[in-house]
């Protein structure tokens, strides 16, 4: 695989640093600004880097945590084109729950298990019950033994 030229990726890594404190802070808007204004600089064709995959789960989450669910979806779906992008538990954890979030179950269910999956129930440990307890009713296959560990059931 390619690497972008040092001076570049500096950059990109620069805004993507800059757009995570903003994240933290709760400025989703600003973060989404310095990540997109991070995955601008990629050269064509996009889909060829590796810091596309990071920069657009940076997106898809500030999407998430903002409530943006439709861009969520659209920016984590377009994710997966890029490289490692496939059987990242983050990535299928929050293209799952934004899904969830629009009401399209099946492919929730099916982004969440691949979550699952990839990581067990670490990946869901600071999220809501809710998307463990949907998956649950999902998941004939496994056992999610962890639900009654954080419901307390």
């Amino acid at each position: 695989m390619a690497e972008l030229e040092d001076t570049l990726y500096e950059q990109i890594k620069a805004l993507s640093a800059t757009g995570d404190a903003l994240a933290q802070d709760g400025d989703y808007e600003g973060a989404l600004l310095r990540y997109w204004e991070a995955f601008e600089l990629l050269p064509e064709p996009k889909t060829d880097w590796e810091a596309g995959t990071w920069l657009l789960a940076a997106i898809g989450d500030a999407n998430f945590l903002q409530g943006n669910f439709s861009d969520g979806r659209n920016n984590l779906t377009y994710a997966m084109l890029f490289p490692g992008a496939i059987g990242n538990p983050f990535l299928h954890l929050r293209l799952g729950q934004c899904l969830f979030e629009l009401g399209n179950l099946g492919q929730a269910a099916d982004e969440l298990i691949r979550a699952y999956m990839g990581d067990g129930p670490d990946t869901f440990a600071d999220e809501d019950d809710k998307y463990l307890r949907f998956l649950s009713t999902r998941a004939n296959d496994i056992k999610i033994s962890s639900l009654q560990t954080k419901s307390g059931s």
